[in-house]
């Protein structure tokens, strides 16, 4: 550290081993198993038969059995530009579509069937907000994360601090909304959130763009700000994550490096 005083030299050093000691304190996912598919650069959903590798303007259905693909849709770019998370909801898979790099930012919902991947439907969610990542059931209410960047794909007057999660009725009326807090925001950064799901035990399972890593949230008692819980340490990282309704504490994940899906077992977090 060439030019720093010896007091300077000191603290930056004591401040590298306390990080340090805090990432070795985090919990960390145990990997159960992982499925070979290419598609897989945006997320992955997953159903009790099938799971979904999703890209851009691409969904490939595997039997999560065998690995074995089972059904393919492929979008024209000219009109589904940035998929990103999808969920199985009963005999749909719905999935978060934006316009991402494209300014302003606009998004839509795209419901396709579950088995043979048709496109059913779509409702825009139009500009104002920022780019839907994820759009997940909980609660009898839809929840959405809106990602908002600093560098591209963001708009001049919005950076990765206006990242929001919306709660939504089935009629699309929006009725909350929630901040991210900075403990989470400077992991984003210069991103956004990109998966978010909501666990059986009632808390809010959020990645961000790269870091191999999974945020715990709760809504607050009070104010407009999720509560940070704890930060889980993943092997793969950020990117639109899926949580396996069948199998106890399991959550669903990609490997964009090695174009593969991974499951994993989250371990258990204090909810307060």
């Amino acid at each position: 550290m060439r030019g720093l005083s010896d007091f300077a030299f000191a603290i930056a050093l004591g401040a590298f081993f306390l990080s340090a000691a805090a990432q070795a304190q985090e919990p960390a996912a145990r990997e159960i198993r992982r499925y070979s598919a290419k598609e897989a650069h945006q997320g992955v959903a997953v159903g009790p038969e099938l799971f979904y590798a999703v890209d851009n303007n691409r969904i490939t259905a595997y039997d999560r059995a065998t690995g074995e693909r089972r059904a393919e849709w492929v979008g024209d770019t000219r009109v589904f530009q940035h998929l990103n998370s999808c969920e199985v909801d009963g005999n749909e898979l719905v999935c978060a579509h934006s316009n991402y790099p494209r300014v302003p930012m606009a998004s839509s919902l795209e419901w396709f069937d579950a088995i043979t991947l048709e496109h059913l439907r779509s409702r825009s969610l139009g500009p104002g907000i920022g780019s839907i990542t994820w759009f997940t059931r909980h609660d009898g209410f839809w929840w959405a994360g809106f990602a908002n960047y600093d560098g591209r794909g963001g708009e001049a007057d919005r950076g990765h601090r206006y990242t929001v999660m919306v709660q939504y009725d089935d009629d699309f009326v929006r009725h909350q909304s929630w901040l991210f807090p900075d403990s989470v925001l400077e992991r984003f950064a210069p991103y956004s959130t990109s998966g978010g799901v909501w666990g059986e035990d009632g808390l809010l399972y959020v990645t961000g763009h790269d870091r191999r890593e999974v945020y715990i949230l709760a809504r607050p008692a009070a104010g407009s700000t999720l509560d940070h819980l704890a930060t889980v340490r993943m092997s793969t990282g950020g990117q639109a994550i899926s949580w396996d309704r069948s199998r106890e504490r399991t959550m669903w994940s990609i490997d964009r490096q090695s174009d593969e899906v991974v499951v994993s077992e989250i371990p258990e977090v204090a909810d307060r």
